[in-house]
């Protein structure tokens, strides 16, 4: 099947058939959440997808969703021994102890810091206030990290978070939409 105009212009990680893929481009990545909730699943789904890709994640979204008590801190935070043990006998996740546990861990970072900075997403924008809307031409001119996202997980590091280096925050706040890297040529850049 020929690719359209306007898929040949979107962000070429995104001109699949895979449409979870697709929408995830189309109406997340990029697009600016601050919500607290979504501000922690997409912590989660971050640390899960380094060293893999979105496209497995993203058809696993709904399992972690159930996992990890529907994305709430509180109950991801109060994990029991037992609950890890379940969790790594679940192959419809990752099964990984160190995400796992990096998972619980960051879970309590987030209500420290929510308690500290009235939202996780005051903390994180102490750091970057506002959305920074790059304008790459190209897929290789895409940073892989940034002296912001240095910053930032350096202060997450200090403040309890785990599996949250450089690269793994770029990521991330990518795709929160705190940073906008979508190609210039991109229909999602400024939509979706």
């Amino acid at each position: 099947m020929k690719k359209t105009n306007s898929e040949n212009l979107r962000c070429p990680w995104s001109q699949t058939r895979d449409q979870l893929l697709r929408d995830f481009h189309d109406h997340e990545w990029g697009k600016l959440n601050l919500d607290d909730d979504y501000l922690f699943e997409m912590l989660i789904l971050q640390l899960f997808q380094s060293g893999l890709n979105w496209r497995v994640i993203l058809h696993k979204r709904e399992n972690f969703r159930k996992a990890f008590k529907n994305f709430d801190p509180v109950g991801v935070a109060a994990l029991t021994e037992q609950e890890v043990g379940d969790l790594m006998l679940d192959s419809s996740i990752i099964r990984n102890h160190i995400k796992i546990n990096a998972t619980i861990k960051n879970a309590k970072a987030v209500l420290i810091v929510q308690a500290k900075y009235g939202s996780f997403a005051k903390y994180l924008q102490s750091i970057i206030p506002t959305q920074i809307v790059h304008h790459p031409e190209i897929f290789e001119d895409i940073d892989v990290s940034n002296d912001l996202a240095k910053k930032l997980a350096a202060k997450m590091k200090e403040d309890g978070f785990f599996f949250v280096g450089p690269v793994i925050i770029y990521s991330y706040l990518q795709s929160i939409g705190l940073i906008n890297d979508h190609l210039e040529c991109c229909p999602a850049k400024y939509h979706g």
